[in-house]
């Protein structure tokens, strides 16, 4: 056969095997580009942002992280991190279109060569081949993934410039110590922002995406400083330093901080803030999945209403009261135990003992020593505790005797690193503060320390109030045609309930009666037989009804419902006070106002009013408007008032006399509940109504504490800590229209004409607040009927309003 049609033989069989070879690349292409994710989607890529939390002042003070990153556009980030970043990684990623084909070429030859060793094959992925699979493949290591993986990054640099693509990868890339994106890892490493970051340190985060934890300082640092000197050398060989200042920077020392930096973690107010969380998530999810704002992932910047001042006043007397509540009681042993070998710090911050108090710490016994034991801290800091501080005793034995090592305490410090031994309370309570205009929660204390029980009593406890409900029982009478004014029996009192619940006779807390007193009487020296009567009288279902409005309990109309046997919450009652001192328009709890998204959006805000105006750009001299109020009128707003002015009695002469010395106006009650089990005290201003309780988790006998003697007392605490360097103004309860401040005499409720209240508030005259109408007629004398020789019993005639009030000038 002719030389000439073998080699046209040749060239057809090379041919074919080509086309063959063209068409199966093109089938294995089309196969691997199947199912894809659409490269287009990262156009709208949301990279997980923390939710960043602010006080009622706008300050910073709490972070929802479970990736910690905080994202930069591509004009805040730093040419040298651009410079390192691309010469660590993918030093032409400036001229290629997403594959680095020679990089792939010595990839190949190298896997070859290591055919049949156990080195783990090396890639050529390029930086846009990283963005491909950290966002939109997995992990997993095959040829079909590196196929994919380059199929995508083609796509990627068809739809996006080098900017952007640059922008998504640092903003996204892992680099250890729980740090993602860039600005996050300068952070993490350096303390500092990223802008900030010198020549050396942009080296060093930029060898950290190879293997962030083969190049921690902290536990290798000797292979850490080579990878940053050879980031350092890549940057020299790319013309972005000159050798000079490569060799000299080689040279310094890896100098990055010793952990990494917390989130940013509020000092106070840990059950307000999980509170908060738990709302957040409800509304908005807690993960990418649930939505583009969720809790973990939408970057959320909330405001809050913390007052971080109330705040740490309310835990602070809260705290003090159980403390002080518990200081008699016995000693009950570790909190805690653990394995005191190597690693015990480890083992103690994981058992996150709540000791409350700042100074407190918690502790684990080590070792027994002569006169004393030797402590180790959460940090690794060790520390002496002798045997004098520790002699609260168990059984009459002291706790230096039964304290062993691995046992866990909370201790604080006496001076020259030596400690005292303390205890966690036992038993436990609630403290809430809300500002009855708006309904903002000012502060939130749920317990000792939510390390120690996450329990949220302020939200979460059912308790009986006990005598603090009883506001609501007079109102209820109020409303049904009584006034403060109204003389009520404080005698025995029986009533047949039914055939199940047979007869109950009721009785006050202090044993006895008075006999017929007024009404504000029974209410400042909370008579439980009155409230009964005035309860019987006004009828239990206007009594339920009404708790029912004011978002209390949902109650059956039973009498002992009257006396605070229904449950509630420290935050419902607290809201309902809140009702009263706000004219009887309905509150609504609220933690936080302005919830905005990651681009400065607002997405929610409490305050929903319409307001005409608000947002004009100018002013010009025209009315300020005001947003008009549309909230239901949940109780009449003359009988809320009158209710409050009965209430600053129980201050002024009453149960809670201890907080009269404050010298501005307060309303409030105190409650306690049979045992007693527990205490209460729920009381305010016009600017911010507080409620407390004290009481057993699983409720038990307090022992000799009550209302007035022991959760007053901590209410006076928390006041005189909050306005200590910022007294509030002493304003008093402003009356609504339709109710007229009458002159009577306090213990009889008869009208006064001749004598006028003085400051003295056991003077026999006061001011009492009446609804238009209501108010004691005043009984005279005719002059016919005072004829001096005649012996008949002069008439009684009630005069007419108009006439008084003429004859007067004016309202009492």
């Amino acid at each position: 056969m002719p030389a000439g049609r073998w080699g046209r033989r040749l060239l057809l069989a090379l041919a074919v095997l080509l086309g063959l070879g063209l068409l199966a690349g093109l089938f294995l292409w089309v196969m691997m580009a199947r199912g894809l994710p659409d490269a287009a989607s990262l156009a709208s890529y949301q990279p997980p942002l923390p939710t960043n939390l602010r006080a009622a002042d706008g300050s910073p003070f709490h972070t929802f992280a479970r990736e910690r990153r905080v994202y930069l556009p591509y004009a805040e980030i730093p040419p040298v991190v651009v410079q390192a970043f691309t010469s660590a990684e993918d030093r032409t990623f400036f001229e290629h279109e997403g594959l680095d084909y020679a990089g792939i070429l010595n990839a190949v030859w190298v896997n070859i060569q290591n055919l049949g060793g156990d080195r783990r094959p090396i890639g050529a992925s390029t930086i846009t081949q990283q963005l491909a699979k950290n966002l939109l493949l997995s992990n997993e290591l095959s040829i079909a993934r590196k196929l994919r993986e380059a199929i995508l990054a083609r796509r990627i640099e068809q739809q996006f410039s080098k900017e952007e693509i640059l922008e998504l990868y640092l903003n996204e890339i892992f680099l250890g110590r729980n740090a993602y994106g860039i600005e996050a890892a300068a952070q993490a490493y350096f303390g500092k922002p990223a802008a900030e970051l010198k020549v050396e340190e942009a080296a060093f985060l930029g060898g950290l995406p190879k293997a962030p934890s083969a190049f921690n300082p902290n536990s290798n640092y000797a292979r850490a400083l080579q990878r940053r000197n050879y980031v350092l050398g890549e940057m020299a060989r790319n013309g972005h330093i000159s050798p000079e200042t490569s060799r000299s920077l080689q040279a310094l020392p890896l100098a990055v901080t010793e952990g990494s930096m917390p989130l940013r973690q509020a000092d106070v107010g840990g059950y307000f803030i999980e509170e908060v969380r738990r709302q957040l998530i409800d509304r908005f999810g807690e993960e990418a999945k649930d939505g583009p704002n969720s809790v973990y992932a939408g970057g959320l910047w909330v405001r809050t209403t913390i007052d971080p001042l109330m705040q740490e006043a309310a835990e602070r007397a809260l705290r003090n009261g159980l403390v002080r509540y518990d200081s008699g009681r016995a000693w009950r042993g570790p909190a805690a135990t653990i394995e005191t070998g190597e690693g015990w710090a480890r083992r103690l911050r994981a058992k996150a003992v709540g000791t409350g108090y700042p100074e407190w710490r918690a502790a684990v016994v080590l070792e027994k020593q002569a006169g004393g034991m030797r402590l180790g801290f959460e940090d690794g800091a060790t520390g002496f505790m002798a045997n004098g501080d520790a002699v609260r005793a168990k059984g009459g034995v002291p706790a230096w005797q039964l304290l062993k090592p691995g046992d866990v305490v909370p201790v604080t410090g006496t001076g020259g690193n030596r400690y005292a031994l303390r205890q966690i309370p036992e038993v436990s309570g609630a403290l809430v503060v809300q500002e009855p205009q708006t309904g903002r929660v000012l502060a939130m204390v749920g317990g000792f320390d939510v390390r120690g029980s996450s329990f949220n009593r302020a939200t979460q406890a059912k308790r009986q109030p006990g005598s603090s409900f009883k506001p609501f029982v007079y109102a209820a009478g109020l409303d049904n045609g009584m006034t403060p004014a109204s003389i009520v029996s404080d005698a025995p009192y029986c009533v047949y309930q039914s055939a199940r619940l047979g007869t109950k006779c009721f009785r006050n807390f202090s044993g006895g009666y008075a006999g017929a007193q007024t009404m504000r009487w029974g209410l400042e020296q909370s008579r439980n037989l009155m409230t009964i009567r005035i309860a019987y009288n006004s009828g239990m279902d206007n009594v339920v009804k009404l708790a029912k409005d004011l978002g209390i309990g949902d109650y059956d109309p039973v009498l002992a419902i009257a006396l605070g046997a229904g449950e509630t919450t420290p935050m419902k009652l607290v809201n309902a006070y809140s009702m009263l001192v706000n004219g009887g328009r309905a509150v609504e709890p609220v933690l936080y106002d302005l919830v905005m998204d990651r681009t400065g959006k607002p997405i929610f805000r409490a305050d929903t009013r319409p307001c005409d105006g608000c947002n004009a750009t100018r002013w010009q001299g025209q009315a300020m408007p005001r947003p008009a109020d549309a909230r239901r009128q949940v109780m009449d707003a003359r009988t809320a008032y009158q209710v409050t002015h009965m209430l600053e009695g129980v201050i002024e002469r009453g149960t809670a006399r201890t907080l009269s010395s404050l010298g501005v106006p307060i309303m409030g009650k105190t409650g306690t509940t049979t045992g007693p089990k527990d205490v209460w005290f729920v009381g305010g201003t016009p600017h911010f109504v507080a409620g407390l309780y004290i009481g057993f988790d699983q409720p038990r006998n307090l022992g000799g504490v009550q209302g007035g003697t022991f959760a007053a007392p901590i209410w006076r605490d928390f006041y005189l800590r909050a306005f200590k360097d910022n007294p509030p103004d002493p304003d008093p309860f402003i009356a609504p229209a339709g109710v007229r401040m009458v002159r009577i005499d306090r213990r009889s409720g008869r009208r006064v004409f001749g004598a006028w209240p003085s400051a003295d508030p056991r003077s026999a005259v006061i001011w009492e607040a009446f609804k238009a109408d209501s108010e004691p007629r005043r009984i005279y004398r005719t002059a016919q009927d005072l004829k001096a020789l005649q012996p008949v019993q002069p008439q009684e005639r009630v005069r007419s309003d108009s006439d008084f009030l003429r004859q007067q000038g004016g309202i009492y």
